[in-house]
């Protein structure tokens, strides 16, 4: 399936709606393809949709930098680097229904937004390691620039990367420049019959060896494990490992949330623990991402009892709501996110008050006062 990009520049819109909403006091709440509405709390505003405004800006692979605008399908810029051999190497999920390009709904805003990033995340880097530079209408409407198109340290905050992971409750992104790789010249995929405690062992020992694993989950007794780099390290690795060929649509399946794992009518937990963590008792199901350091649990324990565990574990615990892509877990009661420390909410809250001072971007859907 061919996908045709189109390209518009609708940033005069998009900066008259805010001003308009600025002047009546209006909160606004964000979309794009709307693909992770279910994630985060419901957003009482009106709707302030950022689609029309797409396409890529600039572009040259000698550079590794796309700059496109925030309603860009996520598809579209995926298949533009795909056609040049290469990638955005955090991998971010689109939550398409099926494996077929475009079937996603994705864009590029709502995923600098979200910050979420798949499979290749614990060897590759997260979605706010890749963000450059990028354009933000503010909370008083005026359209700024923040970044550039190089790789630098900046003194103070890095406003580019603050943006990713704060699900518009900042700005109004509408531009974004993302440093991209080479796709890797060899790419192998393989499963292994191990228990989880032995599949930890396996992957802590071939971290020790530096083999080139660029994925590891383990579900169903099975490792599941993916080799990419150079043809003579991915073929020497794979002959070490053994095993048997799997599917690397796999990988997109569990980025997008596709495995029958998901299907699971129980609510979703996202557990984010630090490296090499050891196994620990979970109250339902679950499956191991990132070698061990994203743990997805189907559950009906408390809130409170899966928070717990993760604090214990030193991490932290998300819900992502009631099965596969429903936003039901979403009111004015329900916390999807971990509780921040006081300090830290302290800054979140003067990070808000200096890019949106009236509140009107995507108001609670970070926290009920953010």
């Amino acid at each position: 399936m061919r996908i045709e990009p189109v390209s518009m520049d609708d940033s005069a819109r998009l900066v008259d709606e805010v001003s308009q909403a600025l002047a009546n006091h209006t909160p606004l709440s964000i979309r794009g393809g709307n693909s992770k509405a279910f994630l985060g709390r419901l957003v009482h505003g009106t709707p302030l949709d950022t689609r029309s405004h797409r396409g890529v800006v600039s572009y040259d692979p000698t550079e590794l930098v796309i700059t496109a605008r925030a309603g860009t399908p996520l598809a579209e810029l995926n298949a533009t680097l795909d056609a040049a051999g290469q990638m955005l190497p955090c991998e971010p999920p689109s939550f398409g229904t099926s494996g077929e390009p475009g079937s996603g709904n994705a864009t590029v805003g709502g995923m600098v937004a979200a910050g979420l990033a798949g499979p290749r995340r614990p060897w590759s880097g997260s979605v706010r390691d890749f963000v450059l530079g990028c354009r933000l209408i503010s909370g008083e409407a005026k359209h700024l620039r923040f970044g550039g198109e190089v790789m630098k340290n900046v003194a103070g905050y890095d406003v580019s990367r603050l943006l990713a992971g704060s699900f518009g409750c900042l700005g109004l992104i509408t531009e974004v420049s993302l440093k991209v790789l080479p796709r890797p010249r060899a790419s192998h995929s393989l499963a292994l019959e191990l228990d989880a405690s032995e599949a930890l062992r396996e992957l802590s020992a071939w971290r020790r060896a530096v083999l080139p694993v660029s994925a590891a989950c383990h579900i169903d007794g099975r490792l599941h494990v993916r080799l990419e780099g150079g043809e003579g390290s991915v073929a020497s690795a794979k002959d070490r490992i053994g095993g048997t060929p799997l599917d690397p649509r796999f990988w997109d399946d569990l980025r997008d949330h596709r495995l029958a794992f998901f299907d699971d009518p129980r609510p979703l937990w996202r557990l984010s623990l630090p490296n090499a963590s050891p196994l620990v008792a979970l109250p339902g199901d679950c499956l191991l991402d990132w070698a061990g350091a994203q743990r997805w649990l189907k559950s009906d324990a408390p809130a409170a009892t899966l928070r717990q565990i993760a604090h214990a574990a030193g991490g932290h615990a998300t819900c992502y709501g009631v099965g596969a892509g429903s936003s039901s877990q979403s009111g004015p009661n329900h916390e999807p996110f971990t509780p921040l420390p006081a300090p830290l909410l302290r800054f979140h809250r003067q990070l808000k008050q200096q890019l949106d001072p009236h509140g009107l971007f995507n108001p609670g859907r970070l926290y009920a006062d953010l």
